[in-house]
């Protein structure tokens, strides 16, 4: 992301904690109108990201603001793991904006993930927006564009996810 590129970009994020979930509140403001963009759990602010978890979608209005409500675990406990998957699966570095693979047997212990990042859901979104073209995998097709924004206010290693019981 070219960095400045969203001056007036804001966002705020409220959890609200239920017994068995939370529901997390994003809005977002200042970013370019009827555009769309989505919306992961990441494990560091900024690239190479680590293990991120698809979220939602999140669409601008004409004036630039935005918002979504998505049920799940975000709290202190929120973690992905793998213990593997069928053999002679495919190679997971491989294809990055590729289809998403079915078959990989990658493995990785329980691996938290406190932190929140926004992509373009189009290079071409994003490239209008003066903030570069590149592609990267993270919408359901895996053709987004560039992060436009992430909780990297908060240390690397203590997201604000991390802070909710």
């Amino acid at each position: 992301m070219n960095t400045g590129c969203l001056p007036d970009a804001k966002a705020s994020v409220r959890i609200v904690q239920f017994e068995e979930n939370e529901h997390m509140f994003v809005r977002v403001s200042g970013l370019p109108p009827e555009t769309g963009f989505d919306l992961f759990v990441i494990q560091t602010p900024d690239s190479p990201f680590g293990v991120a978890w698809y979220q939602s979608d999140l669409q601008t209005n004409h004036g630039g603001h935005g918002e979504v409500m998505v049920a799940g675990r975000f709290n202190k406990e929120t973690f992905s793991l793998s213990l593997g998957g069928p053999a002679n699966g495919s190679d997971p570095t491989q294809g990055l904006t590729g289809p998403a693979v079915k078959d990989t047997n990658v493995v990785f212990r329980p691996t938290s993930q406190f932190h929140l990042g926004l992509w373009f859901n189009s290079p071409e979104d994003a490239a209008k927006a003066g903030c570069g073209s590149n592609v990267t995998p993270f919408n359901g097709e895996q053709h987004a564009g560039v992060q436009a924004m992430s909780t990297r206010n908060f240390p690397v290693n203590a997201g604000p996810l991390g802070n909710i019981d």
